[in-house]
């Protein structure tokens, strides 16, 4: 039986190409808005391989440092947004 850290590696790995595919979106993006939602994909795929590492190797701070990640990640999705936008407030 395949053990659950193997799985969790897999799955990290499985993350990182991912990752790759999704940066040829924002290189390659015909708009910005097409950049930007590869970008926060990026981001997303981020906090899962690190949640997945963390949990691979019991250790709590990468799932610590996932959530502040995807807080700071939100946070600016929403600023870029906001300038696309042209909001000027």
């Amino acid at each position: 039986m395949i053990e659950f850290t193997t799985l969790f590696y897999g799955s990290a790995l499985l993350f990182g190409v991912l990752i790759i595919i999704c940066a040829l979106r924002v290189f390659l993006g015909p708009t910005t808005p097409d950049r930007v939602v590869g970008l926060d994909t990026i981001n997303t795929l981020v906090v899962g391989s690190m949640i997945a590492l963390g949990a691979a190797m019991w250790e709590t701070l990468f799932i610590d440092i996932a959530i502040v990640y995807a807080v700071l990640s939100f946070i600016t999705t929403l600023f870029i947004a906001k300038y696309l936008e042209g909001g000027e407030d």
